[in-house]
């Protein structure tokens, strides 16, 4: 197996890798990171279980301001039929933080954050209004 060295400065392992938090690079649009992924199977267990109507990955652009846009991680249509705009984030930037914000002021529908509880403080999943 062959190990690039560009690879490695991406992970923050290799002998000159900058310490502490490390950017991962922008987000291929329509494609899950981990974090994302997990929180999926919590919403197809959530739909099959008749908790919710339905969901869909990054389902709607929103358009803030001239050159400013918000794609919400998930887009969920509750039983209802309230739809919430919902923004998963193992790390919140102040801009992200700014944007959901803007978007809940602008916007009819629910703003909220998804934050993974980690196993050790019981799992599960905390909510955060917007």
């Amino acid at each position: 197996m062959t190990v690039h060295y560009d690879d490695l400065f991406a992970t923050g392992k290799g002998p000159n890798a900058p310490r502490g938090r490390v950017a991962r690079g922008r987000h291929t649009p329509g494609k899950m990171n981990s974090l994302e992924s997990e929180y999926a199977t919590q919403l197809e267990y959530q739909r099959l279980q008749g908790e919710i109507a339905w969901w869909r990955f990054e389902g709607i652009t929103l358009k803030l301001a001239d050159d400013c846009r918000l794609t919400p991680d998930f887009f969920v249509m509750l039983n209802n039929g309230e739809l919430e705009c919902r923004e998963t984030k193992g790390h919140w930037q102040e801009d992200a933080k700014i944007k959901m914000r803007v978007a809940a002021s602008l916007y009819p529908f629910r703003f909220i954050a998804v934050h993974k509880i980690p196993k050790k403080d019981g799992g599960g999943w905390k909510i955060i209004d917007f």
